[in-house]
């Protein structure tokens, strides 16, 4: 199976998540709170992805010595400077997840949750125990569950795919449609958010979307196996996405 056929394979699945009825059903503050506050818990397991690769395909030890395919090297390493030290709207560097909470700030969604999670990481506990002990909503522990699984599982191919094809080469075409409505509803409210979302657009489309297919292709290379693994995990992760979306706009009656 190779990139195109792969491609061709997630099509229904894409289709019905970029057709979600979520782009159309944020249309209060109060919506764009909700989803921010189950959004940010994939902004901040994206950079799971993005770190667990990194540590994979390059040497990220005190000690350097050369470590696996250098076409592989250069690409994630392209794709984690643009996303942990990108320039925000006002030219500071920051990371795309800093950039989040401080849009989350702005919109007055509560970081409480997430800020929490982070210094819980920071004071030594693992992953899963701090995510089942914070206040994530249900459907983001859900969503990054299955992204910590296949992580832990530690399969190059299933990662990248994962990251490829349920986050980098999607990402674009579900925020095109979220920043039209944003746009419409709140056209001055949510500057910081709304240039989250087209930052992501215009670096995952232009740049970032192409170079992690050229990822896949170095890491599955011409291994079958590799690309069946490749094109399970990527259709799992669109599920998990559009499952994600769904639990945001089941948060509704709560916002009452």
């Amino acid at each position: 199976m190779k990139i195109d056929v792969l491609n061709h394979h997630l099509q229904t699945a894409r289709h019905n998540l970029i057709q979600h009825p979520f782009y159309a059903w944020v249309d209060s503050l109060e919506k764009v709170q909700a989803l921010m506050e189950t959004h940010v818990w994939a902004v901040w397991d994206f950079m799971v992805l993005l770190k667990s690769l990194q540590r994979e395909l390059t040497c990220v030890d005190q000690i350097w010595t050369p470590k696996g395919n250098p076409v592989a090297r250069r690409l994630i390493n392209e794709i984690v400077m643009g996303e942990e030290s990108d320039v925000d709207a006002e030219g500071r560097v920051n990371s795309h997840f800093e950039m989040y909470l401080e849009a989350m700030d702005e919109a007055g969604a509560d970081t409480a949750p997430i800020r929490s999670f982070i210094k819980a990481l920071n004071s030594g506990k693992k992953p899963l125990e701090a995510l089942d002990a914070s206040q994530a909503p249900e459907g983001a522990k859900s969503f990054v569950r299955n992204t910590l699984t296949v992580v832990e599982r530690g399969n190059l191919a299933e990662i990248a795919a994962v990251f490829t094809f349920g986050r980098e080469d999607l990402i674009p075409d579900m925020f095109v449609e979220m920043v039209k409505n944003l746009k419409n509803h709140f056209p001055d409210r949510l500057a910081k958010f709304t240039y989250y979302l087209e930052r992501h657009i215009e670096i995952d489309g232009d740049e970032h979307g192409h170079l992690a297919e050229q990822m896949v292709m170095e890491i599955c290379s011409e291994d079958e196996n590799s690309w069946d693994l490749a094109a399970s995990a990527a259709k799992q992760a669109l599920q998990a996405r559009y499952n994600f979306w769904t639990s945001v706009m089941e948060r509704e009656p709560a916002l009452s």
